[in-house]
């Protein structure tokens, strides 16, 4: 009598794949966890040995702070924290689905960085953005900086009244106490503001500082142009225009074109912001900023868009 080994029939076969489907899809969320958490958690390392090597910079080789603050690259792929509820770096804790603070600025992105800084009384501010690289789009700066920093830090408004107006233009030669040049030392290498034309004004009855910048070197443009530019104010942006205008004309030392005409009164900054579009983030801005650039009006302003 001959002996066959009997293999599996066809519906066994699609019985053992169904089943093996079936496995994968309860494990496969589980295995997704465990990965994603192992990212946060190598993420986490990474920001605390920053932070220790940042205060080390301060405190023990008497490094600018400004110059002194981290970015660390996020590997975790999955926007905010799946690890934990609450999350603790340096003292500082935050939990999932709270406010920002003095010490905590937005939540952990995937492809994201971590910016590491220190605010005005010294005490750490965490920035998690989505850094250079957000969603797979690069940018050439650091889309997450924080663009009053520069001012704030440079003190050069401990030196004006405040109830006063001031014009810190990137293109002015020679500023009042050495404004501007105070601005720049404090303005990062990976800044927007490397780019361009930068200036921070502000009018009597108005609270905050406002700051105007274009991709345009106004100097060249000349005066009398309508320019597109990106307007920074308190947590908003603005994407709107404004018609260059000289300063200080004839003088053969100082003579510049300057971003913007005079604007006069609280009602003059108003009237541009109206004009525009506003923004949550910097780079919702920027990306309506380029796109003008690239698609829109100001399509013969498309070469002087920053680059890497």
């Amino acid at each position: 009598m001959q002996k066959r080994d009997k293999g599996f029939t066809l519906v066994e076969l699609i019985v053992v794949v169904a089943i093996l489907a079936i496995l994968v899809g309860l494990l496969a969320p589980s295995y997704t966890k465990y990965v994603e958490r192992s990212r946060e958690s190598t993420d986490l390392a990474n920001v605390r040995t920053e932070y220790g090597e940042m205060m080390a910079d301060i405190n023990l080789d008497g490094k600018d702070p400004e110059k002194a603050k981290r970015t660390v690259k996020l590997k975790q792929k999955i926007d905010d924290w799946q690890s934990a509820e609450t999350i603790t770096i340096a003292g500082i804790s935050h939990t999932v689905g709270d406010e920002d603070t003095a010490n905590w600025k937005g939540i952990p992105v995937a492809n994201g960085t971590c910016e590491i800084s220190l605010n005005d009384d010294n005490s750490v501010r965490f920035t998690w953005s989505g850094g250079n690289e957000s969603g797979g789009k690069k940018y050439p700066f650091n889309i997450g900086e924080d663009l009053q920093a520069p001012l704030l830090k440079s003190n050069v408004l401990n030196l004006l009244d405040p109830k006063t107006n001031y014009e810190i233009d990137f293109r002015c030669k020679k500023s009042t106490n050495d404004m501007v040049n105070k601005v720049k030392e404090k303005i990062g290498d990976d800044s927007l503001l490397q780019h361009g034309t930068w200036a921070y004004l502000k009018r009597p009855g108005t609270q905050d500082s406002y700051l105007f910048w274009t991709s345009v070197n106004t100097d060249d443009v000349g005066a009398d142009k309508t320019i597109p530019v990106l307007i920074n104010k308190g947590n908003n942006f603005y994407i709107s225009e404004t018609t260059t205008a000289t300063r200080n004309p004839g003088n053969k030392t100082n003579e510049y074109v300057a971003i913007s005409d005079h604007l006069v009164s609280g009602s003059d900054f108003q009237n541009i912001l109206k004009k525009g579009q506003e923004y949550s983030t910097l780079e919702a801005a920027y990306n309506a900023y380029e796109k003008l650039l690239t698609e829109g009006k100001y399509v013969e302003y498309k070469d002087t868009l920053p680059k890497s």
